[in-house]
């Protein structure tokens, strides 16, 4: 029976590797604590601070205003959407400069995994180790 668990065990783990979240998703949860416009399917709009935000797309927005298919506004103080009942989302433009993406370029460029964790550190020994390695600016 013992080794029953360890053989599921050793699956799921398998599985959760094979299992890594998107690069929208990603981007979503680089979202929170900005303002953001979510379209629900029934034609809803509500523009809010992102609160927080799950792997399921499930988003929970404070300082809202919702506007309804008639145009109606009506302002709340907190709302919860279900990931499976939102449209689309817009978010902010400056999160085309995340770091999440220039560790994806610098992925895609095949250059080493130190060299691609690009904002992880910005103190002076980081800007001493980059100078020794002999690496370009991490701002371009």
């Amino acid at each position: 029976n013992l080794s029953e668990r360890g053989f599921f065990s050793y699956r799921r783990k398998a599985a959760e590797k094979r299992m890594s979240i998107g690069i929208p998703i990603k981007l979503l949860h680089e979202a929170e604590a900005h303002v953001v416009t979510v379209e629900t399917r029934d034609g809803d709009v509500y523009r809010g601070t992102l609160s927080s935000a799950e792997d399921n797309m499930n988003v929970q927005l404070r300082k809202v205003h919702l506007t309804r298919r008639d145009g109606k506004v009506i302002p709340l103080d907190y709302v919860f959407i279900r990931g499976s009942k939102i449209r689309f989302l817009i978010l902010p433009d400056m999160l085309a400069n995340a770091p999440m993406f220039k560790r994806l370029e610098a992925l895609k460029e095949g250059r080493s995994s130190s060299a691609a964790a690009v904002g992880a550190g910005r103190g002076r020994a980081s800007v001493a180790r980059v100078q020794r390695s002999g690496g370009s600016s991490a701002r371009k």
